[in-house]
């Protein structure tokens, strides 16, 4: 299987998987650049997911499935564009002869969903949408912070070779970030170069892997001593309370410049 994240709009990731005949696609918030892609690849599309309602993941969904007949896919809990049919934790779906475990993941939106798959030969592949980014996670427009750390650490707790498919290229924006919380992280201070030196390359930072994400993502982090402290130094959080710190280290990310 091949897994192409393509550019769309200033830092979004619509994410091809196809086997060089039939091809999936992840939230095409823009129509044009998966139709351009599919036919240049010369590529049919058998399904879309959707994790969220949000339109730079929605937006171009309905012009795609016109193009191609393609089957929409999108969480129970929201309002999605022609969908075929409604996910929540616990479904899985079947596309590509892969098997797509769905897992809920409420916190940015209210029915929030992600798709983990576990290809063969191949590392397990999660399309997170907008919950987990490399570095961070996503703002908390429609949940509570309980619900987004309950979110990060069922994705956490996945296989730490999983591919980690975000949705936007926050990466080093985010790690300009992580290092405030954990200055004394070196797994975070050797990721942050890599990341930099393939975006000066032009290349996306994305996928990481659970793995990398479980060292360097302060939102992962939340209950490690360091991260505890940083939150404390910010507002006071309780450090015997999980959900506290992490709504700290949320809410300083939401004023971080």
């Amino acid at each position: 299987m091949k897994l192409i994240p393509l550019p769309a709009f200033q830092d979004n990731y619509l994410w091809v998987l196809h086997d060089g005949q039939r091809a999936l696609v992840v939230d095409p918030g823009d129509a044009q650049p998966v139709l351009s892609f599919l036919r240049q690849a010369g590529l049919g599309l058998d399904a879309i997911l959707v994790t969220h309602h949000h339109p730079d993941h929605v937006g171009g969904v309905q012009a795609v499935r016109e193009a191609t007949g393609a089957r929409v896919y999108g969480p129970a809990r929201e309002t999605i564009p022609c969908a075929d049919e409604k996910l929540a934790g616990g479904d899985a779906i079947q596309v590509l002869g892969l098997s797509f475990e769905v897992i809920d993941v409420p916190g940015h939106t209210a029915g929030h969903i992600a798709y983990f798959a576990r290809p063969a030969g191949e590392a397990p592949i999660l399309f997170c949408g907008d919950t987990m980014f490399s570095g961070g996670c996503g703002r908390l427009f429609e949940g509570t912070p309980a619900q987004m750390l309950h979110s990060l650490d069922a994705l956490a707790a996945l296989p730490a070779d999983t591919r980690v498919c975000c949705a936007h290229e926050y990466t080093l924006s985010n790690l300009r970030f992580a290092r405030a919380v954990e200055p004394a992280n070196e797994a975070l201070a050797d990721y942050q170069r890599r990341c930099e030196a393939l975006r000066a390359g032009g290349e996306p930072t994305l996928p990481s892997t659970v793995g990398e994400e479980r060292r360097i993502n302060p939102f992962l982090r939340t209950r490690q001593p360091d991260v505890v402290r940083a939150a404390h130094s910010f507002n006071g959080a309780d450090a015997g309370d999980d959900v506290a710190v992490f709504a700290a280290i949320r809410q300083w990310k939401n004023e971080f410049r």
